[in-house]
């Protein structure tokens, strides 16, 4: 057809680039979001990659929407819990904000990315997966030159990445941290990308990458088994919807909690007339956060539990968005924690460290069940006006997640905005007593209502990476925005 096919949102231009191109070579928004994944694990190393999970938020038109889950498993199954290593506790400082995260092989939980770019591929592709993950290959082997928010995620990073001398070897090479304008090239990961799309997830969870991976963490006291890799399959869930403001909001259901907390938020502000302020969309973020309890965590795996949790009540990650032309979109968030420092030689995966995020793990390291899908924040969201795709969303970040999705979400279709400047605009978010806030918050209201502040005296990848692209009701207009906060882009295929 004549016009432009679509529009990718993504946490690096490459990234972009890539799901563009595909959109322009007639595949669809889900093929376009796998090509881009893929590049990903070479364009934003720290934040995703093969050793990561992930979820995917599929609209077909004509058909039901489809959650493909492929998120990080509590691993152990076999293993002596007696063996495993400590966490190693390592601080990340924001500039205005630090936070401490866990890595070592004992932080390593079962990787999902990928058997869910397989599954994806399968089930809703076009395009074969050999040709969805060349480019990725090519760009891991021939490298890619650091832009400063992927150099600023190395800074951060530091003590993470030169953590062992395999995660030093692609982050540090000859003892020095790389910055922006150098080039990063990871010989292995092409390699890795490359057998993906010739012999699919297999070698990753029943074959000799697999073997590798587990092996090098018994070694080390790690609990990721060849059993837990083995077992691991991708899975199709019914997505969580709301109403708000004349649309259907779908996002991710549980096991994961943080759809079900946006979704809670959202009916909070759906009960007010006309756009939220500030406050109220504080106010609905605290409401949130309260319900984020032992008894909240422990249910997320029972049936029938969101629809229970809402009705008693109402009465570093990445993202890439796609809409195209033919009505399909796909929203699709993957995550690496902040890595593990794990890099198992000559298979080109650097492990999660899930298993040792305190956002993930709430009431404790080494508490969740074998096999357990772990309770993410992850929401890659689809907001659907009559029936049809008008805006896909979602974000890096953590907790940060959900509030950042929120007020992109409230931007556009309270305040009128597109896509773009609602991802631009300034964020406040609200965690532990504390609202952080980004300059050209207006705090009085917060200040008045008693509220503690954490200012920031700048845009900050702490407040998420949402990427989110649109398609005008009445014009049909395709448009996105792709955060600055963490160098995205948005790019139509026309």
């Amino acid at each position: 057809m004549s016009g432009p096919r679509g529009v990718v949102a993504a946490g690096h231009p490459l990234t972009a680039a890539a799901g563009a191109e595909v959109l322009r070579a007639g595949g669809n928004a889900v093929d376009a979001a796998v090509a881009a994944m893929l590049v990903s694990f070479a364009t934003e190393p720290l934040l995703t990659g093969l050793g990561a999970g992930g979820y995917m938020l599929v609209h077909e038109p004509g058909a039901t929407q489809t959650l493909l889950d492929f998120f990080v498993e509590a691993p152990g199954l076999g293993a002596d819990p007696a063996a495993r290593a400590a966490l190693v506790p390592v601080p990340v400082s924001f500039g205005d904000a630090e936070q401490e995260f866990n890595i070592g092989p004992a932080s390593v939980g079962t990787y999902g990315n990928p058997a869910g770019a397989c599954a994806a591929a399968a089930r809703f592709g076009t395009v074969p997966i050999d040709e969805l993950a060349a480019p990725a290959a090519r760009l891991a082997r021939n490298g890619v030159t650091l832009i400063e928010q992927q150099a600023y995620v190395i800074e951060i990073l530091e003590e993470i990445v030169t953590s062992t001398p395999e995660c030093a070897a692609v982050y540090a090479p000859e003892g020095r941290l790389l910055r922006a304008g150098d080039r990063m090239r990871n010989p292995d990961l092409g390699d890795a990308l490359e057998r993906l799309g010739a012999e699919g997830s297999a070698p990753f969870y029943t074959g000799e990458v697999a073997r590798a991976i587990a092996e090098w963490l018994a070694e080390r006291g790690g609990m990721l088994t060849a059993a837990d890799l083995a077992g691991y399959a991708a899975t199709s869930r019914e997505p969580v919807r709301v109403s708000y403001r004349g649309r259907e909001v779908l996002t991710n259901p549980p096991p994961s909690a943080g759809g079900t907390l946006l979704a809670y938020a959202l009916a909070l502000l759906e009960r007010e007339p006309g756009p939220p302020s500030v406050r109220a969309i504080v106010d609905a973020m605290v409401a949130a956060q309260r319900e984020r309890t032992s008894e909240f965590l422990e249910g997320l795996a029972e049936p029938a539990f969101l629809e229970r949790f809402l009705g008693s009540r109402l009465g570093a990650t990445t993202h890439i968005s796609v809409l195209d032309a033919d009505g399909w979109a796909c929203s699709v968030t993957c995550t690496n924690g902040e890595c593990s420092g794990i890099v198992v030689p000559g298979t080109g995966v650097h492990l999660n460290n899930i298993m040792g995020e305190h956002d993930l793990n709430p009431l404790g390291f080494h508490k969740h069940p074998i096999g357990l899908r772990m309770p993410s924040m992850m929401a890659p969201t689809i907001v659907l006006r009559d029936g049809a795709p008008e805006l896909v969303v979602g974000s890096a970040g953590s907790n940060r997640i959900r509030s950042a999705i929120l007020q992109t979400i409230v931007g556009v279709v309270d305040h009128g905005l597109q896509a773009g400047p609602a991802v631009e605009a300034p964020r406040v978010h609200f965690e532990d007593g504390v609202v952080y806030a980004e300059p050209g918050i207006d705090t009085s209201e917060l200040e008045a209502a008693g509220h503690a502040l954490a200012r920031f005296r700048s845009r900050n990848l702490f407040f998420g990476g949402v990427q989110a692209v649109e398609r005008h009701a009445v014009t049909g207009a395709f448009t996105g925005g792709g955060d600055p906060r963490r160098g995205g882009v948005a790019v139509v295929a026309a």
